[in-house]
This record gives structure tokens, C-alpha cells and sequence, in this order.
């Protein structure tokens, strides 16, 4: 067994450990220099460490190593992985927060150094009782984010309202997303979610993340643990809906103590949905968003509006990453942009393809905003967007 894997082993084991408290695996580790040195150490100086009359004593052991390797074992079975915070790719925002997980448990088509790669990541999160407004909103919001040239990743906390609205939307603008669970890497929370969490876990780029271990249980304190990781994995956090009091407006405060930018969407003053945003916009924690079109730039994000040559490309290609006529989108989009105001019928022509065909990329591209169709049929590119 080489280091690396010894090291995870018992990072593994000492999140299971101290799960709840990871501040005390972390001092452990920082003294020592490494998850495996805790272990080195015998009862006595472990217990020295530790201090009298604490929970854990007796605890950091060989049969917890055990159960941490079996652990690890079954995770790779499931197709399921953990990273520990020493290694290469676990995600350097969450190691400037003052209490960062000592590990965390993945479900994703792709590694933890491109999930948590370098690239910005922005947390939308709000009320499960979701107002027509948010509705409506949540996706605009993302839209505007996905016009920027950064393409960052959405984060959010797989819960009933904004957050499944902010994931969903964000594959569809083919950016891609995070969800941060309140239970174990194998089960899904709200289990309604299942099928988009298996969605997002097969995307390239997204995937689904705790630092719970397997089996556990979604309870009110987990939930509230879950909002420190959503907040410390990102440099910016949005509020589009809450109440007065609820778990985004209490992730928007974790991560207004993380110093990290807070932004709110504005509401009416007697909507009580988005009294929450309001509340942090009138306490000047949160900025208010003011226009979608100025949002990328306010989030930081590199400019929005024309792209060109190879970013507008790229970008295209990651819009559409994972769908079958994700080439006839493209080309349709390269003909439309050489030959402005081509007709669709002309677009069968060029193409060969029938009308039907051409006519359902078309529409595609148009209810993404990508190009616009004119009454006469006539297409041209739609450069607020591209």
C-alpha cells in the first residue's frame, strides 16, 4: 500500500471519528503533519493530545483504520470515491474556511481535480416554497451567469425549490453543477431528487458531494452543516428567495463570515418570501442584484455579451456536452453565423437533413437564446448571448 493511499485511510478514519467536530482532526493533523502520524502515536500520547475527560479517547485505533479501509473498499465498488484534505484536488476554497471537512465523499463521472478544479464556482440557494417570481428568476439568473466567458460552476444543496431549479438550470445552460447533500454519498435527499442527482453525477464536470459518511441520516443539524460546505466552496453566494429565517439566508451569512461576496435578489417589502433578501440587502451583507445583464461582472466573472473564435466554440460544446444531436446543434449554428438570415429551408439544403430535423434544431437554438427566427424563417446569430 503506498503513502497516498495510507494517508486516505486514515484521513477517512479520523472524519468518521471526529465527523461531527472535524476542528479537533484538524488541530490532530496540523500538530502532527499528517493523518497517518495520528495514528502513529500510541494511547498514551494520543490521550495526551486529546485531553482529559475527552469523548474520543480510545477511539483513534486499529479497528477504526479497519473499518475506514472497508469503507473505502465499498465506496470504489459503488463507483463512489472520497478525497482527504491533504491531497491534490481537494478544493482550496473550503481550506481558507476556518472549519473545512477533513474529507469529502464524491459521486461523480469525473475526478476531484476537475470537479473542484480551478474555476469559479457560484452558490444559488433560497426557499423550497419557491414564488412564481423565483421560478421564473432562478433560471434567468443562471442564464446570465452561463453568457460569461468563465463558465463557472453552480453550487447548491439539492433541496425542493431554488436549489433542484439552480442544478437543472445549470445543465441545461451547460454549465456544470454541484450538489452538497445533508445525508451519506449512497442515498439522496429529498429522494424525489433521485433522478436528477443521477443526472448530475453522470455530467462531466458535476457531481455530488458530503462529508458524511455512508448511511447517514438527514437530520435538522446536518442540514445546517451542509450550508458551511455550499458557502465555503464558493466565492460568491446568491439568495433568490428566502423568509425571514431559512438555510439559505443562514448560507449566505456562513458565507459572509468566510468573506466571500453575498448577493441578494430584491423583492417587495410585503412578499414574505423575500423578506430574507431584503433583510441581508438592508444589513449591506448582501449586494442587490440590480440587472441580470450587469450580473457576471458583478459576480466577478470575466465579461459577458460576444464571444468569438475558439471561446464561443467551447462554450457552445460544453452547453451541449452529453446530448445525440449535440453536432447538428453546432453545425447549424456555424452555418447560421457564416450565412446571416439563411432560411430553414435553405438550412436543409446545406445540410441534407429534412425539414423536420432542421426545424427542431432550430427551435432549440432559439429557446436558448442562441439565435433568433424571424417571421419569415429567416435566422441570424443572437450576439447578446453569443
Amino acid at each position: 500500500m503506498d503513502d497516498m493511499m495510507k494517508e486516505r485511510i486514515c484521513t477517512c478514519a479520523l472524519n468518521r471519528i471526529f465527523g461531527y467536530e472535524p476542528r479537533y482532526a484538524l488541530e490532530l493533523m496540523r500538530t502532527l503533519g499528517s493523518a497517518t502520524s495520528v495514528f502513529g502515536l500510541g494511547e498514551k500520547e494520543t490521550g495526551q493530545l486529546l485531553g482529559p475527560g475527552s469523548k474520543y479517547h480510545g477511539k483513534i485505533n486499529s479497528r477504526a483504520l479497519d473499518e475506514a479501509e472497508k469503507e473505502l473498499e465499498g465506496l470504489r465498488g459503488k463507483g463512489l470515491g472520497f478525497i482527504g484534505i491533504g491531497e491534490p484536488g481537494y478544493p482550496e476554497a473550503l481550506k481558507e474556511c476556518e472549519d473545512p471537512p477533513v474529507g469529502l465523499y464524491c459521486r461523480s463521472a469525473s475526478p476531484p481535480g476537475q470537479l473542484f478544479g480551478d474555476r469559479p464556482a457560484i452558490a444559488i440557494v433560497g426557499t423550497r416554497d419557491i414564488s412564481p417570481y423565483g421560478r421564473e428568476m432562478c433560471p434567468r439568473i443562471v442564464s446570465a451567469i452561463a453568457r460569461s466567458l468563465s463558465l463557472p460552476v453552480i453550487v447548491s444543496g439539492m433541496a425542493f425549490g431554488v436549489d433542484i431549479s439552480a442544478h437543472l438550470s445549470a445543465l441545461e445552460c451547460g454549465l456544470s453543477t454541484i450538489g452538497v447533500l445533508p445525508c451519506g454519498i449512497d442515498m439522496v435527499y429529498p429522494a424525489r431528487h433521485a433522478a436528477a442527482a443521477a443526472r448530475i453525477a453522470s455530467s462531466p464536470g458535476s457531481g455530488l458531494v458530503t462529508d458524511y459518511p455512508p448511511g447517514t441520516m438527514p437530520q435538522a443539524f446536518t442540514f445546517l452543516r451542509r450550508n458551511r460546505i455550499i458557502a465555503g466552496l464558493c466565492s460568491a453566494t446568491i439568495l433568490v428567495e428566502s423568509k425571514a429565517k431559512g438555510g439559505g439566508l443562514i448560507t449566505c451569512r456562513l458565507a459572509h463570515g468566510y468573506g466571500r461576496e453575498v448577493f441578494a435578489l430584491p423583492g417587495r417589502i410585503d412578499d414574505l418570501r423575500s423578506a430574507g433578501c431584503n433583510a441581508l440587502i438592508q444589513e449591506k451583507i448582501a449586494e442587490a442584484i440590480s440587472s441580470l445583464d450587469g450580473l457576471p461582472r458583478q459576480l466577478g466573472l470575466s465579461r459577458c455579451g460576444m464571444r468569438s473564435g475558439d471561446a464561443s466554440e467551447e462554450w457552445l460544446r460544453r452547453r451541449y456536452e452529453g446530448r445525440p444531436d449535440k453536432e447538428k446543434l453546432l453545425m447549424t449554428v456555424s452555418l447560421i453565423r457564416k450565412n446571416r438570415g439563411i432560411t430553414l429551408d435553405r438550412l436543409c439544403e446545406r445540410t441534407g437533413a429534412d425539414y423536420g430535423e432542421v426545424s427542431a434544431a432550430a427551435l432549440t437554438l432559439q429557446a436558448d437564446g442562441i439565435i433568433d427566427i424571424d417571421l419569415l424563417q429567416r435566422c441570424t446569430i443572437n450576439t447578446k448571448n453569443l
